[in-house]
């Protein structure tokens, strides 16, 4: 059975328009069929597809709804207008609407579930680093306590064996956990290694370096635990700040709570000192200032005021404010990123999956070739296979040297534990990296492109001049202006009264107030009436052939003519260029990076914004296909280009660079869904910030693997002579996975300059 939204009673619930909009979004994906109950996802593809990122976009899709899956909420019975969903038992099938030929051309592609892991609230979230900081204490103080005793001779063999098993059975607690998990699943990791060292040194009754071993090691997972703890800290003050509550205005002016989900466009809400703004909205009445720290990074308060924005999620502080909600609660700027960050956890490096198959490949390799060299020593060499000597060590030891000096801890950790910092402090900076890959290639880049409306300039229109006709009546054409414009949701009505309510102008009171269809708008202030619009409202009548005297306002103006008794002015509006664009620039050349403005303006228009920004590259009047055209030409010869952009128009330019970057907060939904790089309220010098981190994020990669692997060359060469005892193995295999976590931890400290 099939629904349709054309019905006017149906209504679809959220998680089909999230699936709906995925669909929209993805190329060559047609259709999705998911059953919560089970786990289970499919999704219908035609053509060729990239598998691993349509896996973490789907999964990023499935967490940030998944609460809305459960079975008790899954009983959706409307699609969204150009898709059809079908229910089979507990499994629902969404796809878009189509002729019946074409899903036999589909390809159903089975993935996996994604694992959503809930962290708790409360005294116990966030304490498996401390759990394993416990056990990783208890095994050093009974293997050191074992170690005084065995020395002193002050109790038996038992008493100092017993104090080692203790010692032993808490330092490979955890691992031991993980290890029968995965030998469930007939897998293997860096755990299994552990174990069987530990139990192999206990073997040979090399009891001390067993408990050595287990000691640093599972002293080495706290800390890689709090590192992981403290890079997903920064992430989860995102999740912890969506608001819950919200106090709706009534249209009777009464004041009611209800919960967030609840509330509707077009709904006005009381914010008060101190709470959140419970979803992205417009200030209509009241003043005050809001911390948007938590979203863009910025650490002083922003200036609230009639007509500005306001984000879900971001704190009132001091005014109380009436907000008019502009979008949906589950559409708001917050949870926009909070779905971009569940991507990007999902969204691996190159170089991070390539670290993930080799550290399999490598534990199986590492103990194929202990085994082997066990052989070797014993009947190669004739080394004795489990007694040491005091002349030499068993082959048996020297296996469990060898095993445990190439045992690639530190360089599975080398890459992940930097790409997690790192999209951990771009988020905790209004920077927001969709997956390692984006942090890779962002260093690579040697050429910015850069849309001019939205990112170089703001995209909202500022008031350059006013004027009159005779000069000398500035004042009163302004306000006249701001009476009209004040009735007015036009975007110029807004940058007028603004521009009025900051030069102090008098209020007007305005009467018979209409508007003027394609024309412009007209009422009665000071007992006259007046007329507002454009140039052609002069065109016929008395005032035609005077103004054909009187000069076009420049290109890359706009005016507005205000027509009344005896009067006659204009005011003169421009789209307003970023007050950061032109340092913002200057520090891109400084850095190396060639800049080019691509934009669908007319010349004059863009050679007057690139000229006042210093900026000598211009390819104006492009279409978007043109400017997916400029990007390719670009990208010739090596280059890697990164495409800055905002709008619509500029997803596919964006989709056919190397690097996408978005401008946040006025970045529409196509041009954030094809970025890899998202910059958090408008601010063009975040993408400076971006840039320093992903060379920062490399530095810190390649000392990582620098570390890991000398380690491993230098000790494995060790140990195949013979030449490296199994306690000197253990510090340098734990003491370089150490090293890796707190090197990685350096990106969190970076600062933002």
């Amino acid at each position: 059975m099939s629904h349709n939204q054309n019905n006017p009673h149906s209504r679809s619930e959220g998680w089909v328009d999230d699936l709906a909009r995925f669909l929209t979004t993805e190329p060559g994906v047609e259709a999705i069929r998911l059953n919560p109950t089970d786990k289970r996802i499919s999704v219908a593809t035609l053509g060729s597809v990239d598998t691993a990122l349509l896996d973490a976009r789907l999964g990023g899709v499935i967490t940030a709804i998944e609460t809305r899956l459960q079975a008790g909420a899954f009983g959706a019975t409307a699609a969204p207008s150009g898709f059809v969903i079908r229910r089979e038992g507990n499994t629902a099938v969404l796809s878009k609407e189509t002729c019946e030929t074409a899903p036999t051309l589909w390809k159903w592609r089975e993935f996996q579930w994604p694992e959503v892991q809930v962290r708790e609230e409360g005294p116990e979230a966030g304490e498996d680093w401390r759990v394993l900081a416990a056990l990783a204490g208890v095994c050093g103080v009974f293997g050191l306590l074992a170690f005084l005793v065995s020395q002193t001779g002050s109790a038996s063999d038992t008493v100092v064996k017993a104090l080692y098993l203790v010692s032993i059975a808490a330092g490979g607690w955890d691992a031991a956990i993980d290890v029968v998990a995965k030998l469930k699943k007939r897998e293997i990791d860096i755990h299994f290694l552990m174990l069987a060292v530990a139990i192999g040194a206990m073997s040979i009754g090399a009891w001390g370096e067993g408990a050595l071993l287990l000691f640093l090691f599972s002293a080495s997972g706290a800390m890689e635990e709090f590192a992981l703890e403290r890079t997903h800290r920064e992430v989860e003050s995102l999740l912890k700040a969506a608001p819950k509550h919200a106090t709706l205005i009534g249209p009777d002016g009464r004041q009611r709570s209800i919960p967030v989900e609840e509330l509707k466009v077009g709904d006005t809400v009381l914010v008060r000192p101190g709470e959140m703004f419970p979803a992205d909205g417009e200030v209509v009445k009241g003043r005050t200032a809001a911390d948007e720290s938590n979203l863009t990074g910025e650490s002083r308060p922003v200036d609230k005021v009639q007509g500005d924005p306001v984000f879900s999620g971001t704190i009132n502080i001091w005014g109380a404010a009436d907000v008019v909600v502009r979008r949906l609660p589950s559409e708001s700027t917050l949870q926009r990123i909070i779905r971009l960050i569940q991507t990007a956890q999902k969204l691996k490096a190159p170089s991070e999956r390539f670290t993930d198959k080799f550290g399999v490949r490598y534990t199986y390799a590492i103990l194929g070739v202990t085994t082997a060299m066990f052989f070797v020593w014993w009947l190669g060499f004739r080394l004795p296979p489990f007694d040491n000597t005091a002349e030499t060590t068993s082959a048996f030891y020297r296996a469990m040297t060898l095993l445990v000096v190439a045992s690639p801890c530190a360089l599975v950790l080398s890459i992940p534990s930097a790409i997690l910092a790192a999209i951990a402090w771009g988020a905790r900076h209004g920077i927001l990296f969709r997956g390692g890959a984006a942090i890779e290639r962002m260093a690579d880049v040697n050429i910015v492109a850069l849309d001019k409306t939205g990112t170089l300039t703001t995209g909202d229109l500022e008031v350059i001049g006013c004027e009159s006709f005779p000069p000398g009546r500035e004042q009163e054409v302004l306000e006249l202006a701001c009476a009209l414009e004040s009735k007015s949701e036009h975007p110029i009505a807004r940058a007028i009264t603004q521009h009025g309510r900051k030069a102090g102008i008098n209020d007007v009171d305005v009467s018979d107030f209409q508007s003027i269809t394609g024309q412009g708008i007209k009422g009665v202030a000071n007992d006259t009436t007046v007329v507002i619009g454009r140039r052609e409202l002069l065109n016929e009548g008395p005032l035609a052939e005077w103004i054909k005297d009187v000069p076009h306002a420049s290109p890359e103006q706009s005016e507005v003519w205000v027509i009344g008794k005896g009067l006659i002015g204009r005011i003169l509006l421009r789209d307003a260029i970023r007050t950061q664009s032109r340092n913002v620039l200057l520090q891109m050349r400084d850095m190396g990076l060639r800049t080019v403005m691509l934009t669908g303006d007319r010349r004059h228009a863009a050679d007057a914004v690139a000229q006042e920004l210093g900026l000598a590259e211009v390819r104006s009047g492009l279409t978007p296909e043109q400017k997916v055209e400029a990007v390719h030409s670009l990208g010739q010869e090596g280059n890697k280009v990164a495409m800055v952009g905002d709008g619509v128009n500029d997803a596919p330019s964006l989709a056919a660079a190397y690097v996408s970057v978005a401008m946040g907060a006025r970045g529409s939904d196509a041009a954030l869904e094809q970025s890899e790089v998202i910059l958090m309220n408008d601010r063009i010098e975040k993408f400076l910030s971006a840039f320093r981190l992903s060379h920062r994020a490399r530095r810190v990669i390649r000392q990582n693997l620098v570390i890991s692997l000398g380690t491993v060359i230098v000790m494995v060469v060790g140990a195949l002579g013979g030449a490296v005892p199994l306690t000197i193995g253990v510090f340098a295999h734990e003491g370089s996975t150490v090293l890796v976590c707190l090197n990685s931890l350096r990106l969190l400290l970076g600062k933002d300059r």
